[in-house]
């Protein structure tokens, strides 16, 4: 008996133009993509222009954000140094823009420091210098002769080392030490222009640094609340609030959780929400140009389809999304970063704007994917017969 032996045809025919190896296959999808970007360019370029506004919205506002939260650590370093408590006015703090740092706002409560307790009291206000608006601060600690200035302050007023100058209807001499934006002098002198206004930096007692309680320990002592909680702010009724910089069960430093308190201040705010809605309608505009040019090609991917490429179809817009949306997003953030550098160049540092950029670039992957299964998923629910017909 004879048997006969039948040789099966492959069932799918793959395109001679798209080779089997996974290199030269993507090398196709994107030679592919660039093509169909030529022949449409208008449509590549409001796409891109599209996206890239509310990508360079998003990014400026983050890039604030940023600044702030940058700002924000700052300026508590800059007034806690390694202090372990910090005892505010019932008056509260804020954070002047102008002087670029902290300010109290009342004066500091009276302590009766306990024994093994070091506090400092030090007073806090703004003054006019050389048509600059600068923190002034007063210590015991600094000599009366001398004004000394943080390096930042150093930069906007231009003063120099041993330059003489007058502050409350006294001549000093200016010393630089720190990096902060105050101008720290002797009690007197600052009492003479910002008043009583101030606040407390207390060191626990030698070995009792690291400790969790430092802060209810020392509020039992002197009759004041406590909290590591930035955003709690002062009973105005009440003598003050300890700020714990130590305790607490988060994670984070007092520093960083003021630096989020600023960050959060910008994000929640209608600038942050317009930026979101923008970002949301730069997407909008990615899918529509997408189902366009679906409707637009429906029988080449038929064709495609039919041969059994009907993959190739979800990896090619893949592709596509991905060459637009990386060209948005460079385009968006080097004007994001134009803009702010050009409006804000005080608030906006460059260190402000890469994590912004960075955040930002966290949401494109998902967006590029979904942008192109949209369109994708609406073409191949058809049949190939389907697309073939004629529009």
């Amino acid at each position: 008996m004879e048997t006969s032996q039948v040789s099966s045809a492959p069932t799918t025919v793959r395109s001679p133009a798209i080779a089997t190896a996974s290199g030269n296959t993507f090398l196709c999808l994107v030679r592919f993509a660039l093509a169909n970007i030529r022949r449409r360019p208008e449509r590549f370029l409001l796409s891109v222009i599209g996206i890239a506004l509310a990508i360079a919205c998003v990014t400026v506002v983050r890039t604030i954000s940023a600044s702030f939260a940058i700002t924000g650590a700052d300026s508590v370093t800059d007034v806690l140094s390694d202090a372990q408590l910090w005892v505010v006015p019932a008056a509260g703090v804020h954070y002047d823009s102008n002087a670029e740092a902290l300010v109290a706002d009342g004066p500091a409560p009276d302590l009766d420091v306990p024994a093994g307790w070091t506090a400092v009291r030090t007073l806090s206000g703004v003054t006019e210098f050389d048509g600059h608006r600068i923190s002034l601060r007063g210590n015991e600690a600094t000599p009366p002769g001398e004004a000394v200035f943080g390096s930042a302050v150093v930069d906007r007023t231009g003063v120099r080392p041993g330059d003489p100058v007058s502050i409350g209807g006294r001549t000093l001499v200016v010393r630089v030490d720190g990096a902060g934006q105050s101008v720290t002098v002797a009690t007197p002198v600052a009492a003479a222009v910002v008043g009583a206004n101030g606040w407390w930096t207390v060191w626990a007692p030698p070995g009792d640094e690291k400790r969790r309680d430092i802060a209810q320990t020392f509020g039992s002592a002197v009759g004041l609340a406590s909290t590591a909680d930035p955003s709690q702010q002062p009973d105005p009724h009440g003598r003050g609030l300890i700020y714990d910089t130590v305790g607490g069960s988060s994670p984070l430093s007092f520093e960083q959780k003021f630096s989020a308190l600023f960050s959060g201040k910008v994000t929640s705010s209608t600038l942050g929400l317009i930026s979101t809605i923008g970002l949301g309608l730069g997407f909008v505009i990615a899918v529509s140009s997408f189902l366009a040019a679906v409707h637009e090609r429906r029988r080449e991917f038929g064709i495609m389809s039919s041969i059994g490429l009907a993959d190739e179809v979800l990896y090619f817009f893949l592709v596509e999304s991905a060459i637009v949306f990386i060209a948005a997003y460079v385009v968006g953030v080097l004007g994001a970063g134009c803009a702010v550098a050009l409006v804000i160049p005080g608030i906006a540092t460059p260190t402000a704007w890469l994590q912004a950029a960075g955040m930002v670039a966290a949401f494109l992957p998902a967006m590029a994917i979904v942008g192109a299964l949209i369109p994708v998923h609406r073409l191949l629910q058809q049949r190939p017969v389907a697309l073939l017909e004629a529009t």
